[in-house]
């Protein structure tokens, strides 16, 4: 059986957009500097490769997020669902149809701060196998309580012996 994915927002989830007194990390110097990568944790690259999944892009940085937020938290290049020709139809966000193609039937956990009771119930009706849309406040980010649900509702997937 293949191993479940995550899909991962940036913009939200691993780049909050919280108070004035988020914890920085500078990033170093280099030519995509931006003022918002000081608030990408790099320890978050560590505790997303260790999760049981399959770790893949589902955001607007489409390319930039494998050269430029990959390398800062340590991951290698990332698969993307980079299909943004989908309208937010019927309510649905745009990535929501792609996410679910990506998949081609596997179980799925998908981290982002825009999902939508619509969603939910699109996915619920439309996709054959597991999956979890869990919204991530955008305020904080990924917290450890984020990497908690993720990593358990991962651990039901995995095969008994």
């Amino acid at each position: 059986m293949a191993r479940p994915l995550l899909f991962l927002d940036v913009d939200g989830p691993l780049i909050p957009f919280g108070a004035s007194d988020y914890p920085l990390f500078p990033p170093p110097p280099g030519p995509a500097d931006h003022p918002l990568l000081a608030r990408l944790d790099p320890t978050h690259g560590t505790r997303l490769a260790a999760l049981p999944c399959d770790l893949v892009w589902a955001t607007t940085w489409f390319t930039d997020a494998n050269d430029v937020i990959a390398p800062r938290l340590g991951l290698p290049p990332l698969p993307l669902v980079d299909d943004p020709t989908d309208s937010e139809a019927d309510g649905l966000h745009w990535k929501t149809r792609p996410l679910l193609t990506f998949a081609a039937g596997r179980p799925f956990a998908w981290a982002d701060d825009e999902i939508s009771p619509a969603d939910r119930a699109w996915v619920s009706a439309h996709h054959p196998t597991a999956a979890l849309l869990h919204r991530v406040d955008p305020h904080t980010g990924l917290t450890d309580a984020d990497f908690t649900t993720l990593a358990n509702w991962l651990e039901t997937l995995a095969p008994t012996s």
